[in-house]
């Protein structure tokens, strides 16, 4: 089963020395494990492109879908055999970022 793990902050790239070391750790045990998938940090809102391209509209705007204090800024894909292990490693995972993560399970 595949879970995103989405990291939430309320800055990009903002991560101590420390707090980089506990997620390459993290990240280690998922390749261990055989659980990763992908992984990656990404950029802030500002930088996001809106497109809505529904009946050819041909929409596009400079700007993300929310205005919120606190967005997505990283996540990992994993892919375990159930829910539980799934949110073991999303609480693993909160620690060693130290941040707040959402768990949700792909379709």
């Amino acid at each position: 089963m595949l879970y995103l793990i989405s990291v939430i902050d309320v800055r990009t790239n903002s991560g101590t020395p420390d707090e980089m070391s506990a997620i390459d750790t993290f990240n280690d045990k998922l390749r261990a494990e055989e659980y990763w998938v992908f992984a990656g940090g990404i950029d802030s809102p500002s930088t996001a492109t809106l497109i809505d391209n529904r009946k050819d509209a041909g929409l596009v705007r400079e700007e993300p879908l929310f205005s919120a204090e606190e967005n997505f800024v990283g996540f990992w894909i994993v892919n375990v055999p159930n829910r539980q292990i799934a949110l073991d490693l999303a609480i693993e995972g909160s620690k060693a970022c130290n941040r707040r993560v959402e768990l949700r399970p792909f379709l």
